[in-house]
């Protein structure tokens, strides 16, 4: 397979993906696509309104009906060739990614990487979906239990990984049997959306089955948690919005599939390996500037070795260049927009106000022909409280709050005075400690030896408390995408008690 994509980010991304067709912007408003890196509008897409929505489910539940019965080997195709095409067309998303997400080299080569990775998984799902026979506690009677699409699925996805946390619910849904109607973030309308449109044309998807409706969250966003059309409403962003688009999505009694907010602990005990657990902090505080569900929030390091870890720390963060994501040296790009720089400083400058102690960092870098830098040096804080306001908040920004604590009691204790538990860390030498510490995490995701910015296809992704509902990738995403029906067949004359 050969074929050449428009995919540069003046190629022409001005419609919307709406039942099959490519709509021009009529009288819809515009959305504006900046460059975080150099502030300049690279992109003008529409902005989708209710009634989009309202289209783009019909048809897909038109669609999806004859989508269902299509042999495994076709709905497995479909994801297999958009899967050589973002393959054969890495390049050119590694640039829109880094234009459109402020995605350096590092990031967007991982992001590409675990996109494909849950694409090969999901084009396993249609071989996968076997139902069962089970005994009946009637005489002559046989049960067979058939598992099925759910009809229909919203995605509701966010600006930070916007491909792969697009694609690891519109990939699965596909394969599985459903139709989609996809929403990206207003940031990132094309990575996050238009692009996988894009890629699925090419790929064969039939009219209809896939839509992509680009707009604000504060415009469309209700009607597509709360139509009544969706059985799975997907949904990936912060905890409060989260919250109301379960509620949305509960109120037609769709199942809500939530990826929520993290405040994920970095735990270094008095016997780690100290160059490793630096390496690990610095990766999972710093990747994508920190922009990261699953990123570190708080480093909890034990008090025997907390002054030489932070030194070391405050070494290497103030050494990672930062700069122009387009540039292969680049490792600390820019924060997507204003308003979450800014609210990144004022949690450092709270923090700091509280007693803290800035080691790194602390400030933006300054950009050539740029008034605004977007870029927020990677900071470190020594001295930090578990309350204080870089550490309690998910501050999700390119900040490493170190916090001191004296024994695995505290660690456990600090790591879980949180409302929220999806990923974390601990790191030792001695396995049994590190294994109690990460037993009592009360989080769903932890790795020992490692960071907390970890995501396999084939293995259950999610958060308790507030950080979500349910899980993606794997079985788990397909028992999600899918739903049972029991058939019973009386096969010899029953009995009835009247």
């Amino acid at each position: 397979m050969s074929t050449e994509l428009p995919l540069a980010p003046d190629a022409g991304w001005n419609a919307i993906y709406l039942g099959g067709e490519w709509v021009d912007p009529g009288d819809r408003e515009s959305i504006a696509v900046e460059n975080p890196y150099t502030r300049e509008e690279i992109a003008s897409v529409p902005a989708g309104t209710t009634d989009d929505v309202d289209r783009a489910y019909e048809r897909a539940r038109e669609a999806q009906r004859s989508w269902a019965e299509q042999p495994p080997q076709r709905r497995a195709g479909l994801v297999t060739a958009a899967l050589e095409y973002v393959g054969e067309h890495r390049e050119a998303i590694t640039e829109l990614l880094a234009v459109e997400s402020g995605s350096a080299p590092v990031k967007a080569d991982a992001e590409i990487r675990t996109a494909r990775g849950m694409m090969q998984e999901a084009a396993s799902f249609p071989f996968r979906m076997k139902g069962e026979h089970a005994e009946s506690v009637t005489p002559g009677k046989e049960n067979v239990v058939e598992r099925r699409p759910v009809g229909v699925v919203g995605v509701i996805s966010p600006w930070n990984f916007p491909l792969h946390l697009s694609m690891r619910a519109v990939a699965p849904a596909l394969a599985a049997g459903n139709g989609v109607v996809l929403k990206p973030a207003s940031n990132t309308p094309i990575t996050g959306g238009l692009l996988l449109a894009r890629l699925f044309e090419e790929a064969g998807v039939p009219e209809g089955l896939l839509s992509v409706v680009p707009g604000r969250g504060s415009e469309i966003g209700d009607a597509i948690a709360g139509h009544d059309v969706p059985r799975v409403v997907a949904f990936t962003g912060s905890t409060p919005v989260g919250q109301g688009v379960g509620e949305r999505a509960a109120g037609n009694n769709a199942l809500p599939a939530l990826e929520l907010g993290g405040n994920n602990v970095h735990v270094v005990t008095e016997s780690a390996d100290l160059e490793r657990a630096v390496d690990g902090g610095v990766f999972g505080s710093f990747l994508h500037q920190g922009q990261a569900c699953i990123s570190i929030n708080r480093h909890l390091v034990h008090e025997d070795v907390y002054d030489e870890y932070v030194d070391a720390l405050a070494d290497r963060a103030a050494s990672l260049p930062t700069g122009d994501p387009t540039d292969e040296e680049t490792v600390i790009g820019p924060i997507i927009d204003e308003s979450q720089r800014d609210e990144i400083l004022e949690l450092v400058a709270e923090t700091v106000e509280a007693g803290a102690t800035l080691e790194a960092g602390g400030e933006t870098a300054a950009i050539d022909g740029v008034d605004d830098s977007l870029i927020v040096e990677p900071t470190v804080l020594s001295g930090v409280d578990n309350d204080a306001a870089a550490a309690s908040n998910e501050h999700f920004g390119p900040v490493a709050p170190v916090i001191p604590y004296a024994d695995d009691e505290e660690a456990i204790e600090l790591a879980n005075d949180t409302i929220h538990g999806l990923s974390g860390s601990v790191h030792g030498e001695d396995l049994e400690q590190a294994r109690r510490i990460a037993d009592g995490i009360d989080t769903g995701m932890v790795h020992i030896n490692d960071q907390p910015i970890n995501d396999e296809p084939h293995v259950p992704f999610g958060g308790v408390k507030q950080s979500g509902l349910g899980r993606y990738n794997g079985e788990s995403i397909l028992e999600e995408l899918t739903t049972t029906k029991w058939v019973s067949i009386q096969r010899e004359p029953r009995e009835y008690p009247f």
